[in-house]
C-alpha cells in the first residue's frame, strides 16, 4: 500500500501495526500530515509507529515514544578508526586475514556470487546458537530475495583461493551506510574474513564521506561484543507509537504493543533463552557429529 508516496506495511495478529516498509531509508517529514493521510486511506490498523533516523537522536514529537537502540560507527576517517576506535587485537585480526591469503574486493550480484551465497548459507542449519533462516534455500530463491534492494547496495566479498568465503552487502541510505547482510563461512573463521570485510566497509564510507556506518540493532553477547571490538557504539533513537483505534489506545496504555513475550518478566525470559540456547547447542553438536560420521563413511 502507498500512502503519501511511501510504501507502508501492516503487521500483527489481534493488534495491527502500520509502519513504513523501508523505514531505514525513508523519513517521516511531517508526522501530523502523514497521520491524516493514513486516516484518509482507511487502513485497518490500530497503531502507527515510526522512528527518527540517524543522525536525528533528539525527539521531535510529543507522541508516546520508546528508545530503539542501534549499533553505530561514527566515521572520522579510516586512519582514525584504525588507530583510535579499535583495539590492537582487532587490528591484528584484520592483518591476519591478509596473512592467511584472504582477498577483499568489491564484487557484483551475478550468478557466480549467488552460487557463493548459497554455499555459505547451506554450510550449517544453525548460526549463533539458533536455526539459520537462509539454510536450505536454492539458487533461484536466494537470487529473488536478495535482488530487491541491490539497486542501493554495494557488495564486498572475501575470497580465499578465488572462492567466496564471506560478504557484506553495504546499503547507502543517504545519511549513513548500513550492513544489510554480513556473513562468513564458519570453517574459515580462523582467517578472520569478517573483520577484514568491516575494514573495507569503513574505507568505502571514508572515501564517500559517509558520516556513519550502522550495523543493525544493538545487541549483547557474542555479536554485541564483536560490534564493540570493531568500534561500534550504542545510539538510542526515538520510536513513536500513535493509536489509530480505541483498541490501539488501550494496548498502548497497557504497554502490550510488543506482544505477549514482553509480559514475561525479564529474569524468566532470560532463563528461557538460556534453556533454548542449551537445547540448540545440543542439536548443533549432534549435527556436527553426524557430519563427521558421514565424512568418515565417505572416506
Amino acid at each position: 500500500m502507498i500512502i503519501d508516496r511511501k510504501r507502508v506495511i501492516v503487521s500483527g495478529g489481534i493488534v495491527k501495526i502500520i509502519k513504513l516498509a523501508e523505514e531505514w531509508y525513508e523519513d517521516i517529514e511531517d508526522a501530523n500530515s502523514f497521520m491524516i493521510e493514513i486516516r484518509k486511506a482507511n487502513v485497518k490498523a490500530d497503531i502507527f509507529t515510526f522512528w527518527q533516523r540517524m543522525p536525528e537522536t533528539k525527539p521531535k514529537y510529543a507522541y508516546y515514544r520508546e528508545n530503539e537502540s542501534i549499533a553505530v560507527l561514527p566515521i572520522k576517517g579510516f586512519n582514525y578508526w584504525w588507530n583510535e576506535q579499535i583495539s590492537a587485537k582487532t587490528r591484528n585480526m584484520v592483518r591476519k586475514a591478509e596473512k592467511n591469503g584472504v582477498v577483499i574486493r568489491e564484487t557484483k550480484f551475478d550468478d557466480e556470487f549467488i552460487r557463493g551465497l548459497v554455499e555459505i548459507f547451506n554450510e550449517s542449519p544453525y548460526r549463533q546458537g539458533k536455526p539459520f533462516w537462509h539454510y536450505g534455500k536454492d539458487f533461484e530463491t536466494i537470487k529473488k530475495q536478495f535482488a530487491n534492494n541491490i539497486h542501493r547496495e554495494e557488495i564486498i566479498g572475501a575470497y580465499y583461493d578465488d572462492r567466496l568465503i564471506g560478504f557484506i552487502m553495504l546499503a547507502i541510505a543517504e545519511k549513513y551506510a548500513m550492513t544489510t547482510q554480513i556473513l562468513s563461512m564458519m570453517r574459515h573463521r580462523d582467517k578472520a574474513p569478517t573483520n577484514a570485510l568491516l575494514a573495507r566497509a569503513v574505507q568505502i564510507c571514508d572515501a564517500k564521506n559517509i558520516p556513519f556506518l550502522i550495523y543493525a540493532m544493538w545487541s549483547n553477547k557474542t555479536l554485541g561484543s564483536f560490534k564493540v571490538h570493531n568500534g561500534f557504539e550504542r545510539i538510542d533513537l526515538p520510536r513513536y507509537y500513535i493509536p489509530l483505534t480505541i483498541k490501539g489506545s488501550i494496548v498502548l496504555k497497557l504497554k502490550l504493543h510488543h506482544g505477549a513475550k514482553e509480559m514475561v518478566p525479564g529474569n524468566i525470559r532470560e532463563m528461557l533463552l538460556k534453556i533454548r540456547r542449551k537445547w540448540y547447542m545440543k542439536v548443533i553438536n549432534g549435527y556436527g557429529t553426524d557430519r563427521a560420521k558421514a565424512k568418515d563413511k565417505e572416506v
